[in-house]
């Protein structure tokens, strides 16, 4: 029977004081009919040494008498397990009329009461009607692990059993859980905007008897993670004091997506724009994004020089040996890869770099381990707006773009070596990541110097070489992916083809038995007939003709730049024409036929035969548009027409 007893969400106490984890080990079946309640998403693991509180307080466990006595606990712990678990609130008061003070008494060997049991469940009516039988003490009970059933509700962000619970008593948000953290820590780790803004203003700016600046700044970082941006800056303005700190840029300078404010178009401006006057709340924490990142930087450019520049560098290099974390070393110079500024240019958070320079324009010349300046990181990164903003420093870039690594290599070498998968992952086609590879490389080989691009590196080779040996598996499978693209459309072209052709010496109607002309060659719609037809096997033969020579190409690298995709456009074209010419050229032969009665018929057919017209063109638009703005679109990847560092007007 003790398998029934250590069903509850609880947070792990093996040295992990973020895990929430949901503890299953389920009861007997011929108890327990339903499957466990749902565990919340896994949870980022903190170390051993953030510790929250300053003496943890004494822990305050239910009545453990029913768990000494088989009877007892047979008799009566099941019974309202099961209802708790279940949400029986009709069985679960039965059994409290009889005894009401088991709303205090444990029913697990993990010292949880029904209220721990009903609260995991996420049985919200039955943890209102349970909680009018309790005294407010009875709500501050904790379970083995040292959690109350407000952290519970917290870490499942279950906003309307928090509200419950705190209406009853006052303090349970103030009672640290497992490892010692605060249930706003927790409903934070989950991330549920709703539970972690009512938390946060009820705990009057974090404060209390074990609030701590680490409590804080954990609370803070939990929110910039989870996106609860309005929340964070809140907590920035209200304490200041936790702005200042390593773990907050690193989390504000991985937000890639948060801080992108790219305008696709006037439009959608406005229309942001509007959400945002009329209160829209996803709208304002978009505008309060770009706030909180400015803010937060504002009060750190108030320190001391020294401490800005330590910040920035990030945490020094670890690795575990021995069971002990010892510093990673090179040249007898400790090892930084957690850069702040490089970490945001990894992770193209375009806007938040340039929030740092605008405001601190020496970063423009800070290096990393590998004596790599923002520009080359962004090079091997492949995060073109970043490195647009070479454009925006002038002559300068001239004094940054030599500069080579402990390898030998220049920031054209950079180019050299493929990019990793997910940095292409938003390049459809295997063929299309080529032509980006390329467009790198011919972009970073114009703006480094001309005695820099035949330069050797340390293994001897050029950047052009380096390129080459880099990229050879990427143009096979450029060359296999158009090679089967290209087999499947021929293949259809070919069958379009030979069907109009048949059909232009098998016309509707047929031909008078005395001149040979056609039966309906003085009808208009005849000769619409006889044109779609025409057009039809022009194109097909055309879209042939691309096809056929695009398997015939020798798939040199400069092929992928522009010849391989315009021959596929071309040819994806001329294919969807030959379709949509050969459907008109079958609705108009009913039209020669039935124009005179029965027109209902050729409507229904024309209507019909636009099916797969538009179904071809709905699956095969991405892919043209892709291959469009791959040619013609990618030109303007580079060089943009403002300057970023120079306009800092806020967007928002």
């Amino acid at each position: 029977m003790d398998d029934m007893s250590t069903t509850s969400r609880v947070l792990a106490p093996s040295g992990d004081p973020s895990a929430i984890s949901m503890r299953q080990q389920p009861p007997p079946p011929i108890y327990i009919t339903y499957g466990p309640p749902p565990a919340p998403p896994p949870l980022p693991p903190l170390s051993s040494s953030e510790l929250f509180i300053r003496a943890p307080p004494p822990l305050s466990h239910p009545c453990q008498d029913l768990l000494s006595g088989r009877e007892d606990y047979i008799n009566t712990c099941v019974p309202l397990y099961q209802a708790s678990f279940n949400g029986d609130w009709e069985a679960a008061k039965i059994i409290l009329n009889k005894r009401s003070e088991l709303v205090r008494y444990s029913i697990t060997h993990n010292f949880d009461t029904a209220l721990h049991i009903a609260t995991a469940a996420q049985h919200t009516k039955f943890v209102e009607a349970l909680v009018e039988l309790m005294d407010a003490k009875d709500l501050e009970l904790q379970n083995i692990h040292g959690n109350t059933a407000i952290c519970l509700a917290a870490s499942a962000g279950n906003v309307e059993m928090i509200r419950t619970m705190v209406h009853w008593n006052k303090r349970l948000p103030t009672i640290p859980g497992a490892q010692g953290m605060m249930p706003l820590y927790m409903a934070a780790l989950v991330g549920n905007h709703d539970s972690v803004n009512y938390l946060y203003d009820d705990s009057d700016k974090m404060t209390g008897d074990f609030w701590m600046h680490r409590n804080r700044v954990w609370v803070l970082i939990k929110c910039i993670e989870a996106d609860l941006f309005d929340i964070a800056l809140k907590i920035v303005v209200d304490r200041p004091e936790v702005a200042p700190n390593v773990g907050v840029l690193l989390a504000l300078a991985q937000k890639r997506h948060a801080f992108d404010d790219m305008k696709p178009n006037i439009f959608q401006g406005i229309v942001k724009s509007i959400e945002v006057k009329l209160g829209d709340t996803e709208a304002r924490r978009e505008a309060m994004k770009m706030k909180l990142v400015r803010l937060i930087w504002k009060n750190i450019m108030r320190m001391p020089k020294k401490f800005v520049d330590e910040l920035l560098r990030g945490p020094h290099d670890t690795m575990m040996k021995n069971g002990k974390a010892v510093l990673v070393m090179k040249d007898g110079k400790r090892m930084y890869s957690s850069r702040i500024l490089f970490v945001a240019v990894e992770m193209g958070n375009t806007n938040f770099v340039i929030e740092l320079i605008s405001q601190y324009p020496e970063l423009i010349w800070e290096l990393n381990d590998n004596n790599q300046s923002i520009f080359h990181v962004a090079v091997s990164h492949r995060q073109e707006r970043i490195y647009n903003l070479l454009y925006d420093i002038g002559s300068m870039k001239d004094m940054i773009t030599p500069l080579k690594d402990p390898e030998g290599n220049n920031m054209l070498h950079l180019v050299g070596k493929e990019a990793e998968k997910n940095l292409l992952q938003n390049v459809s086609g295997v063929a299309f990541q080529m032509q980006r590879e390329l467009l790198w490389f011919k972009e970073v080989e114009a703006m480094i110097l001309p005695s820099l691009r035949e330069k050797r590196n340390a293994a001897g080779l050029t950047p052009h070489e380096l390129f080459t040996e880099n990229h050879k598996q990427l143009v096979s499978k450029g060359e296999e992916w158009i090679k089967g693209t290209a087999n499947q459309c021929m293949v259809v072209a070919a069958l379009i083809a030979t069907m109009v052709f048949g059909v232009a010496f098998s016309i509707p109607g047929g031909y008078h038995q005395d001149t040979g002309l056609p039966m309906f060659i003085r009808k208009e719609i005849y000769i619409a007939f006889v044109i779609s037809d025409a057009i039809s096997l022009f194109s097909s033969s055309a879209s042939i003709l691309m096809f056929l020579s695009m398997l015939t190409s020798r798939y040199a690298e400069q092929d992928f730049l522009e010849v391989l995709p315009k021959q596929l456009m071309i040819g994806l074209a001329t294919l969807f024409l030959s379709i949509m010419t050969m459907m008109v050229a079958f609705s108009f032969s009913f039209f020669v036929l039935y124009h005179n009665m029965l027109i209902w018929v050729p409507i229904s057919i024309a209507v019909v035969a636009a099916i797969p017209v538009i179904l071809f063109a709905k699956l095969q638009y991405p892919l043209l548009m892709d291959i469009y703005g791959s040619i013609y679109g990618s030109r303007y990847i580079f060089k943009p027409k403002k300057h970023m560092l120079q306009n800092r007007n806020p967007r928002w």
